[in-house]
C-alpha cells in the first residue's frame, strides 16, 4: 500500500494525488498540517529532512519531491502514461512541467511568501507573488497557443497538465487576472471535468 503525506492546498501534493488518480491507484493519505508547523515535527523530518509535503512511503521507502514521485508511478505502474510517446514530446512536457515547478511554484510556495511577509509586509507580498505568476503564465501561454493537441502534450492528460491545473487553482484562489490567458483555461476546464482531477482538488481532502 503506498501512503501519501500531504496537505490539501499543497499545489505540490495536489500534482501527486492526480498522478496517482490518473493511474488508477490505491494509496492511504496521511495529512501533514503545515500551518501548524507539523512538517517540523521529528517524525516527519525522518521520512523527509527538508520538513516538506509531498512524500510519498512505498514498500522500498519514502521519496520526497512531486516530480520525482511522479516519475517514480510512471517507471513503477507504466499504464496509463503520463508522458507521450516521443522523445521530443517527452522532453516538452517535461520543460512545461519544470517550467512551472522549478520556475513559478518554488518563488511562491508557503515559505517564500511568509519570508516576503515578514520582511516586506502584506501587500508587497502579493506583489511578488503576481510578478512571479505572471512572468510564467506569459511563458506558458506563448508555447501552448499553438499547440494541436486537446491538453498541453497530448490528447489525455500528461505530466504537463497535472503540474498545470493545481497551479492554476492557486492563482484563482488569489484572485489573480486570468483572462489573458484563455489557453490555459481552456486546458484546465478539460482536466476539472476528469475523475481524478476532481478527487485530487483540494476541497475534496480529508
Amino acid at each position: 500500500m503506498l501512503t501519501l503525506y500531504d496537505y490539501p492546498r499543497s499545489s505540490a501534493a495536489y500534482r501527486v494525488r492526480i498522478a496517482l488518480g490518473l493511474k488508477g491507484l490505491d494509496y492511504q493519505q496521511h495529512p501533514v498540517p503545515l500551518l501548524e508547523d507539523a512538517q517540523f515535527d521529528s517524525q516527519f523530518t525522518r521520512l523527509n529532512p527538508n520538513a516538506s509535503v509531498p512524500v510519498l512511503m512505498t514498500k522500498h521507502g519514502a521519496i520526497s519531491q512531486s516530480l520525482a514521485i511522479i516519475e517514480y508511478l510512471e517507471e513503477a505502474f507504466p499504464y496509463p502514461r503520463l508522458l507521450p510517446p516521443s522523445a521530443h514530446d517527452r522532453a516538452r512536457c517535461r520543460a512545461i512541467a519544470q517550467l512551472i515547478c522549478c520556475d513559478i511554484h518554488p518563488l511562491n510556495n508557503l515559505r517564500v511568501l511568509n519570508h516576503v511577509s515578514q520582511l516586506a509586509g502584506e501587500e508587497t507580498k502579493m506583489t511578488w507573488y503576481f510578478h512571479w505568476l505572471k512572468r510564467g503564465f506569459d511563458a506558458l501561454e506563448a508555447q501552448l497557443k499553438a499547440r494541436k493537441t486537446h491538453y498541453c502534450c497530448a490528447n489525455v492528460p500528461t505530466l504537463a497538465d497535472i503540474c498545470l491545473v493545481p497551479q492554476l487553482f492557486n492563482a484563482h484562489r488569489f484572485e489573480f487576472d486570468l483572462s489573458p490567458y484563455p489557453n490555459l483555461l481552456d486546458i484546465e476546464a478539460l482536466c476539472i471535468e476528469q475523475e481524478a482531477f476532481i478527487e485530487a482538488h483540494p476541497e475534496n481532502q480529508p
